[in-house]
């Protein structure tokens, strides 16, 4: 008895295990209901497609975990303008694929500064700053790529789309940039100072951290990974749309408090993105498998997240 207790009190300090322990279920659900069929399918296809989430969802893991009210609201727009400038750059030429890469980045830390700027020079609360931006940079887009029909280059096409016995090379190459992010987090001065600022704005500032540049810097990183995704996901879509990008809006925060991270800031956790971004695609391809109505879809689907949540606990309220 004691040693359930003992396993069950680890399992509330480590949130984001409920996300792998949720997609896990799911899975099982899946697969019983298909008869064990096309499991091995589910998961190659969870892998692609989670990747892009993932992401997204470590550039807005690391805003969100600068403190509350701290979130980037710009991200699908970001994502549709450098797929789109990634794409023109490179028309559709392997030779120019590193210069559409650089200005694909080129966007991302544009937007990354712009929201910023928007924030700390003019004032204005980041939820609002980077909503505004959004339609700024959408429309840039829009004004940009009006039209658009270029193909990636063959190589970044293939690169997107390669598979090792079942296993997306893309996913692989995501798992070492968030290992990487990881790292960062938790054994970098950055990563440390992001954690702290988080926990207690003014103590981290009397503590002599610049809170301003460390936030500045945070913003930076979440446009230049919306960026990384549009770049990407317009090789494995066949090339870039307006409309790309506009799934991941929700998506990039609900990974993030799904994976264990505390909107309160302070508090973050990267592997369990990866885990709540399968969570979320099982959780659909599940309901499409059971023959549920859009609408029940998104009924359950808000539901179960809730749920995930709710059982994961959150932060408790300090005296």
């Amino acid at each position: 008895m004691s040693s359930m207790t003992a396993s069950l009190k680890n399992l509330r300090e480590k949130p984001w295990i409920w996300s792998y322990l949720g997609m896990l279920v799911v899975w099982l659900a899946t697969i019983s209901f298909t008869g064990g069929k096309g499991g091995g399918d589910v998961i190659t296809a969870a892998l692609s497609f989670a990747t892009f989430t993932v992401i997204v969802g470590i550039g807005q893991m690391f805003v969100i975990t600068t403190g509350p009210g701290n979130v980037d609201l710009s991200i699908p727009a970001n994502i549709a303008l450098s797929g789109a400038v990634a794409m023109k750059v490179m028309g559709g030429e392997n030779e120019m694929l590193l210069v559409g890469f650089a200005a694909s980045m080129g966007c991302g830390l544009a937007v990354g500064i712009f929201n910023y700027s928007l924030i700390r020079v003019l004032r204005i609360p980041p939820i609002i700053a980077t909503l505004s931006a959004s339609f700024l940079i959408l429309s840039t887009a829009i004004a940009y790529g009006r039209g658009l029909k270029i193909k990636p280059p063959l190589l970044l096409s293939d690169f997107t789309t390669l598979q090792i016995a079942g296993i997306p090379v893309l996913a692989l190459f995501i798992i070492v940039v968030a290992t990487v992010m990881s790292v960062v987090l938790n054994r970098t001065l950055y990563g440390r100072s992001v954690l702290a600022i988080g926990q207690n704005m003014r103590a981290a500032w009397l503590a002599g951290i610049n809170v301003e540049r460390i936030r500045f810097a945070t913003y930076v990183l979440s446009a230049l990974m919306a960026a990384l995704c549009g770049f990407l996901l317009a090789g494995f879509s066949g090339g870039a749309s307006l409309n790309m990008g506009e799934e991941y809006l929700l998506a990039s925060i609900a990974v993030v408090v799904i994976g264990g991270t505390s909107v309160a800031g302070g508090k973050a956790n990267v592997p369990g993105i990866w885990g709540a971004a399968l969570f979320m695609f099982m959780l659909v391809t599940m309901l499409n498998t059971f023959g549920a109505s859009a609408g029940i879809r998104l009924i359950m689907t808000g539901l179960i997240i809730v749920a995930v949540i709710t059982i994961a606990g959150g932060d408790k309220p300090e005296r």
